[in-house]
């Protein structure tokens, strides 16, 4: 059974930075993509980064490209995401996901709290 777990959230001010993490278990990841998304109050969830696990290939939000940045340990079945310069906007609830590539994420965290203060 696939398990997906984040920590790193916390309270920042506005321009600071957090490092998120998703730690994945359960089964080999070689295929598949690990994906962020974020949910704020009121809002629909949204994309903000995802890394294929097999090649490293990413993809970023307009929103968050060149402050965020995805990154994956292979050895730590474990997947980042930096957050810089951080703005009260992204402030919300951030979600890993896990899927196939080119398929949907099928494997959801129980996602973890980051609030920009400003």
């Amino acid at each position: 059974q696939v398990q997906l777990v984040e920590s790193g959230g916390g309270l920042v001010q506005a321009g600071g930075s957090l490092r998120l993490s998703c730690a994945a278990s359960g089964r080999t990841f070689s295929s598949y993509v690990m994906g962020w998304f974020r949910q704020a109050p009121g809002k629909e969830r949204e994309f903000v980064a995802a890394i294929n696990w097999s090649n490293g290939n990413t993809a970023y939000a307009d929103s968050v490209k060149g402050r965020f940045s995805i990154s994956r340990d292979n050895a730590k079945n474990t997947v980042y995401l930096q957050t810089n310069s951080l703005k009260p906007e992204d402030t919300a609830v951030y979600y890993c996901a896990l899927g196939e590539a080119g398929k949907r994420y099928d494997y959801w965290g129980q996602g973890t709290q980051v609030t920009v203060s400003s």
